[in-house]
C-alpha cells in the first residue's frame, strides 16, 4: 500500500476536474491541521472550504492564457492528521515524497503554515524556498513550542537546509527573527518595498535571488495580503499586498523549476467566504503560470 492510500482519504474534488493518479501531472492534498495556532484557530476547515470555492469560480487565467479545466489534476483528499505535530509532519513528508518520486507536482492546501516544514523536508537538496508571508516565522520557540507556525521557517533552514530562503511581503517581525535572518542570510522583501518598487521590479529582484536555484518550493500564506483582501486568516496584519500585486509577481516568478507549492492559513470561521475563493483562485493562477512555463 502506498503512503497516499494509507494516510489520505478522498473528499470533495478540487476544481471538479479529476484525472486518475497515473494520468495526473498535479496532485492535490489537503492538510487540515492547526494544532499550534496561537490567535485565530480554524485553518483545519480550510481544505473543504477552498475545494467548495473552487467548484464555483471560473478557471481561466488571463495572465497565463491557460484554463484549469485542461490541466491534469488528481485530488488525493485530505491527509490523516493527528494532534501530534511531529507525526502529522512525518506523514506529510512521506506522502509528498511519494508524489515527487512519481514526477508529479504536489499542491498542498493547508492548514496552518507549519505544514510547509513536512513537505519541504521531502523536496530534497538544492531547493530554494520562496515564501509570500506577512511574517518571517523564524523564532526559535514560541509558547514552549519549537515546532509551530511561528518557528517552522527556522526549522526548515536547519532541517531541510535549502539553498536559499526568500520571504516576500514581510511586515511583522520581532528582533530575534530579524537578527536570525541577517545571520542566516535569509532574504526578505518588505511589503513597503514591494509597493514602492512595483510588481515588475519585485519579480525581477526575486528572479535574480533565485538565479542559482535548481528547484523552487513556493509557499503562500494568505496573510501576505492586506486584510481588506483576505480577512479570513489566522494572524491578519495590516499594510499588506494587493491581490493584483501578488498575482503579477507570481506570474513572472513562477517558472519550470517549481517542484511543489502550498497555500495556507485560510481560516473559514473568520471569513465570509471571500478568502476561500481567493485561495482557490490563487491555486488556479499558480498552476496556470507553471503550466505555461513548463511548456
Amino acid at each position: 500500500m502506498s503512503y497516499r492510500e494509507l494516510y489520505a482519504s478522498p473528499t470533495i474534488v478540487f476544481s471538479g476536474y479529476q484525472k486518475t493518479w497515473k494520468e495526473a501531472n498535479y496532485a492535490i492534498l489537503g492538510v487540515p491541521f492547526d494544532v499550534t495556532s496561537t490567535y485565530r484557530t480554524g485553518a483545519r476547515f480550510a481544505p473543504t472550504a477552498i475545494r467548495e470555492a473552487s467548484l464555483n469560480i471560473e478557471g481561466y487565467s488571463f495572465r497565463a492564457g491557460v484554463d484549469v479545466e485542461n490541466l491534469k489534476l488528481c485530488d488525493l483528499g485530505d491527509l490523516h492528521v493527528t494532534g501530534d505535530a511531529s507525526v502529522t509532519l512525518k506523514r506529510l513528508e512521506q506522502v509528498t515524497k511519494e508524489i515527487l518520486e512519481a514526477k508529479k507536482l504536489p499542491v498542498l492546501i493547508g492548514g496552518e503554515h507549519t505544514i510547509t516544514l513536512g513537505s519541504a523536508r521531502a523536496a530534497g537538496k538544492n531547493i530554494a524556498i520562496l515564501d509570500f508571508d506577512a511574517h518571517l516565522d523564524l523564532r526559535n520557540e514560541y509558547m514552549n513550542l519549537t515546532v509551530s507556525h511561528t518557528t517552522f521557517m527556522r526549522r526548515i533552514n536547519e532541517q531541510a537546509k535549502p539553498q536559499k530562503i526568500i520571504e516576500v511581503g514581510t511586515r511583522a517581525v520581532c528582533k530575534e527573527e530579524y537578527d536570525y535572518a541577517k545571520k542566516a542570510d535569509i532574504s526578505f522583501i518588505p511589503a513597503q518595498q514591494v509597493r514602492r518598487d512595483g510588481a515588475e521590479k519585485t519579480a525581477k529582484n526575486i528572479k535574480n535571488l533565485l538565479k542559482d536555484a535548481e528547484k523552487i518550493y513556493l509557499t503562500i500564506d494568505l496573510d501576505v495580503l492586506d486584510p481588506a483582501f483576505a480577512p479570513g486568516v489566522q494572524n491578519p496584519e495590516p499594510d499588506g499586498l494587493c491581490t493584483h500585486h501578488l498575482y503579477d509577481i507570481l506570474s513572472e516568478a513562477c517558472d519550470e523549476r517549481l517542484v511543489a507549492f502550498d497555500v495556507v492559513e485560510n481560516t473559514p470561521p473568520y471569513d465570509n467566504g471571500v478568502t476561500a475563493i481567493l485561495a482557490a483562485k490563487t491555486i488556479f493562477e499558480v498552476l496556470s503560470y507553471f503550466e505555461k512555463a513548463r511548456k
